[in-house]
């Protein structure tokens, strides 16, 4: 694997003519030093690329509603959408491999399995005992958790597993230790040994034969990272943890059939794992960024590794409850999911990742990001010219995909019983309507039928009286 290849003289890298057109919008010359110098701890100027996006986003859709050959370009452009979209239905997914056997796992790598923790008492037990009794050799793995100055008894029950699990080992930061997660793991990182590092969230749920799978996994060279499926431990709580339950299923599905089809496998945080010389080479995790696994992911596919998803098992956490606490993830997630394009854009347009890559790269942030981006300004022109939203085909298609990528995952994570079209409908909508129609309506009529039977008993009673 090349070592650090972005810091080669840019006179050896050839551009093709689409990089020199990008490249006259860039930063001036004089800050060039400092973006590959500082590469990883965070670039200047996002707040300025953010808006110069924006702007571009808002001029372009613009551009389009005022010109007659618009609509043949957002037609053409939805045309490209449903071919990618096509690849990705029609891909035959990889096979979880089979964990690996008890002659194999004598030769078995060595893992670390890294817990940050900041005031976690309520789960932090949980989810240690759970990794000091996995499947796997307990010489051949271990166990640290950084206690990020807690507040509360987290370090005391840290301290009582630490006397009763031989593999486990406690950090503690002290106050003031700057870096949120990514400085936590980069703290821990030097002292672990393992040649392949896991990362689990305080409130995960694991299941005891993820270490034999995912080494087999790690059997195949390329492979620099594996991101284990991710699941929701709270579902049946209400509608909202419902929801991130079909979310997960979602992402689950086009994660595999973007691997399938050779594009970008991606990070979750909770349940990834990555090769300790892949994450040398990357630098670690990135200190100034909110999204520490969607940055890495960039990282890692621009030093041409591989990230794989393990499907089966997969490890759960706790869905939010609320409507607020979701809305403020969801933005988290956004500003980080723009925040890496906006830092490492030169090099994916530069760097040779493969058309595959680069293709599916593509199709995701125009239909992640870009496209939500420009309905503001899409629906404002229509509006003002009374006409049709423009990036309509668009946006139907995407909700489509979004559709079948729910039905699908749901169906082949076995979340509901041999799924079809019509049950689905029934077991996501049917259940909502049934409570606010159904309900009322046989509550109401058994009323009026009670009350019928009633004038009726009094009714005769009187005839019998006279």
């Amino acid at each position: 694997m090349p070592n650090k290849y972005w810091s080669e003289d840019e006179s050896e890298q050839e551009l093709d003519p689409i990089s020199s057109l990008l490249s006259e919008w860039v930063d001036p010359e004089d800050e060039e030093e400092e973006f590959r110098s500082d590469f990883f701890q965070g670039l200047s100027g996002r707040r300025k690329k953010a808006a110069f996006v924006l702007t571009m986003v808002w001029g372009i859709t613009i551009l389009l509603h005022l010109v007659t050959w618009g609509t043949w370009v957002v037609m053409g452009m939805t045309g490209l959408l449903a071919i990618q979209g096509l690849r990705l239905v029609l891909a035959k997914a990889e096979s979880t491999p089979e964990p690996l056997s008890d002659k194999a796992l004598a030769d078995a790598p060595f893992i670390s399995l890294l817990v940050s923790a900041k005031n976690e008492e309520v789960v932090i037990g949980k989810i240690i005992t759970q990794l000091c009794n996995l499947d796997y050799p307990s010489d051949k793995y271990e166990v640290w958790a950084i206690d990020d100055h807690s507040t509360d008894k987290t370090p005391q029950i840290l301290d009582k597993l630490a006397q009763q699990y031989r593999q486990l080992k406690v950090l503690t930061r002290p106050a003031g230790a700057g870096g949120g997660k990514s400085g936590a793991l980069n703290q821990v990182l030097p002292l672990t040994k393992g040649e392949i590092i896991g990362v689990f969230d305080a409130d995960a749920t694991v299941p005891q034969d993820l270490l034999g799978r995912v080494a087999a996994m790690f059997a195949v060279p390329e492979i620099g990272a594996i991101q284990v499926r991710k699941a929701v431990s709270n579902p049946s709580v209400n509608f909202w943890t419902r929801g991130q339950k079909a979310e997960m299923a979602v992402d689950s599905y086009f994660q595999q059939q973007r691997i399938a089809i050779g594009g970008i496998g991606e990070l979750r945080g909770n349940g990834q794992f990555a090769r300790r010389r892949a994450l040398d080479n990357c630098g670690g995790w990135n200190e100034q960024t909110i999204t520490d696994d969607l940055d890495l992911t960039i990282r890692l596919h621009l030093d041409n590794w591989k990230i794989g998803l393990l499907f089966d098992p997969s490890v759960e956490e706790e869905g939010v409850t609320s409507a607020l606490a979701l809305w403020h993830q969801r933005n988290r997630w956004a500003e980080g999911g723009y925040q890496r394009y906006l830092d490492y854009w030169r090099l994916l347009v530069n760097t040779r990742i493969g058309w595959k890559k680069r293709a599916d790269l593509l199709y995701f942030v125009l239909m992640q990001y870009l496209l939500p981006t420009a309905s503001m300004p899409d629906f404002v022109m229509s509006v003002a010219r009374h006409r049709f939203p423009l990036f309509a085909p668009m946006t139907g298609f995407m909700i489509s995909l979004s559709f079948w990528g729910m039905y699908a995952g749901l169906r082949r994570t076995r979340a509901v019983e041999q799924m079809s079209f019509a049950n689905f409908f029934k077991s996501n909508l049917a259940k909502h309507t049934r409570n606010i129609l159904y309900v009322p309506l046989v509550s109401y009529y058994s009323q009026r039928y009670r009350s019928y039977v009633g004038k009726t008993q009094a009714t005769q009673m009187g005839e019998n009286r006279s």
